[in-house]
C-alpha cells in the first residue's frame, strides 16, 4: 500500500474513532441530565471518594455505544475497571470516566464533565449542562455546541485564570503543595485563581476560556480522569508537562511520564508557573 493510501485510511479511522468517542460522551452526558436532582444511591469508595448511580448508569450507557463500534477494543472504566484485553495485550483501550465531579454533582454543582478517550487516539469531553462536546481526532481540536456547528479552539492566556486542582491526595508533598501555588506573591501578580473541580476545566484551557490548569499527581497520561483532557489540550497547541517539568505521556509508557500536570495556553504561561512551582519565581 502506498503512503499517501496509508494515511487516507489511518484519517478515515481516527475520523471514526472520535464520531465514537462523541457518540459515547453524548450518551453518558444524557444519562448524567437526566439523573440530575435525584436523591442517588452512593457507593463508597473509601478515604472520602465516593460514586453515585449516575456514575454507574452513565458508564453503562457510554460501555454500549464502545461495545456496538468498537466490540474488540479494551476498556478502562472509572467504575467498572478493566474489560476486554489489558492494556498489555489491547492494541486499542477506551478510558472512561463517566462523570468527572461526582462531588459537585451530588450537591447541585453543574460543573462536571463526561471524558471518554482512545488511548494515544481520539478524545470526547462532554460538558452535561454546558450543551458542548469537545473533541479531538488526535490532530486538531474542536467543540460542537447543540444546534450548532464545530469551532475549532483556540487556546489563549487571555483570561489569566488558572484552575488549580485542590483535591487530595498530593504525592508530591511537602515539595509541591497546589495551596502555596496560589499564595505565592507572583501568582496573585499574573493570574487569577479558580477551582472547578473538574477535569472540565482541561478543556476550558484549550478553548481559551482558562490560562492553565494545574494539578498533582502522578504520570496522568493513562488515567480515566485525565486522558481525554490532554489528549484535547495537545491538539489544541497548549504547553503540556507534568508538575516536574518532565513531558506527560508522549508514547512513554504508562508510570514513566511526568508527575502531576501544568496545560498552559503558551510557553509564557507555562514558563510563568513552572517558575513559581520550583521556587525560582521573583515577579515583574
Amino acid at each position: 500500500m502506498a503512503p499517501a493510501d496509508v494515511d487516507a485510511e489511518a484519517d478515515v479511522e481516527a475520523n471514526a474513532d472520535v464520531d465514537v468517542a462523541i457518540a459515547g460522551a453524548r450518551a453518558g452526558a444524557e444519562v448524567v441530565r437526566s439523573l440530575y436532582g435525584r436523591r442517588l444511591t452512593r457507593f463508597d469508595k473509601g478515604a472520602g471518594d465516593f460514586a453515585t448511580a449516575a456514575d454507574v448508569e452513565a458508564e453503562q450507557a457510554i460501555l454500549e455505544v464502545l461495545r456496538a463500534a468498537r466490540p474488540g477494543d479494551a476498556v478502562l472504566g472509572e467504575e467498572g475497571g478493566q474489560q476486554g484485553a489489558g492494556p498489555a495485550e489491547a492494541v486499542r483501550q477506551w478510558l472512561v470516566d463517566p462523570l468527572c465531579g461526582t462531588l459537585n454533582y451530588a450537591v447541585g454543582n453543574l460543573l462536571v464533565a463526561v471524558n471518554v478517550a482512545l488511548r494515544d487516539g481520539a478524545a470526547a469531553v462532554a460538558d452535561p449542562f454546558g450543551g458542548e462536546v469537545y473533541f479531538t481526532d488526535g490532530r486538531t481540536a474542536h467543540v460542537r455546541q447543540d444546534g450548532a456547528g464545530d469551532t475549532l479552539l483556540v487556546p489563549t492566556s487571555a483570561t489569566r485564570l488558572v484552575d488549580v486542582n485542590l483535591d487530595p491526595p498530593f504525592p508530591s508533598a511537602p515539595g509541591f503543595r497546589a495551596v502555596e501555588l496560589l499564595a505565592h506573591p507572583g501568582f496573585a501578580e499574573h493570574f487569577r485563581p479558580r477551582v472547578v473541580s473538574t477535569t472540565l476545566a482541561l478543556a476550558w484551557v484549550a478553548a481559551g476560556k482558562r490560562a492553565a490548569y494545574v494539578t498533582d499527581g502522578g504520570d496522568l497520561s493513562g488515567s480515566v480522569h485525565f486522558a481525554a483532557g490532554i489528549a484535547l489540550c495537545r491538539a489544541a497547541g497548549c504547553v503540556v508537562t507534568g508538575i516536574d517539568g518532565a513531558p506527560v505521556g508522549d508514547g512513554a509508557p504508562v508510570g514513566e511520564g511526568g508527575h502531576g500536570l501544568v496545560a498552559a495556553a503558551d510557553e509564557e504561561t507555562h514558563g510563568l508557573l513552572m517558575s513559581m512551582i520550583r521556587g525560582g519565581f521573583r515577579g515583574g
